[in-house]
């Protein structure tokens, strides 16, 4: 049995795929090879994001933002997008998926209320995939 892959892709790779793999992370432990990179990487972790996954126990990949790496690109069984920003083409045999999540501004609600949020959604939809992940490889 090999041991599943996923790459978490966001736009700027400062906030939603780094929580999307530091909750995987998390709750997968060794169980998942866990990545994440942005389409187009931003100078920074978002700061809120950190906070907000570390009251969880969790914490962020990389103290700097990455970009999609081609050569992980074709060795990952899957590539997870959040939000509708995050395009990337995947060769074949990768899967691909988008989670279009929760963005609590739309509704007024900002700041670490709103990080909060987000990371609950997103930490919903983890521990959903690694169910089905580990589901997979049995």
């Amino acid at each position: 049995m090999s041991t599943p892959s996923v790459l978490f892709v966001c736009v700027r790779n400062g906030g939603k795929s780094q929580m999307a793999a530091g909750l995987m992370r998390k709750a997968a432990g060794d169980r998942v090879a866990v990545h994440s990179a942005g389409t187009n990487p931003g100078t920074s972790i978002n700061a809120l994001s950190a906070e907000v996954l570390a009251e969880l126990g969790a914490e962020m990949d990389s103290d700097t933002p990455r970009p999609v790496d081609l050569e992980l690109l074709r060795t990952v069984d899957l590539v997870v997008t959040l939000g509708r920003e995050a395009v990337v083409e995947v060769p074949a045999g990768v899967e691909l998926r988008n989670w279009d999540t929760d963005e609590p501004s739309t509704r007024g609600i900002d700041g670490i209320e709103r990080m909060r949020l987000v990371r609950d959604d997103i930490d919903t939809r983890v521990h959903g995939l690694l169910a089905e992940l580990t589901h997979r490889t049995r």
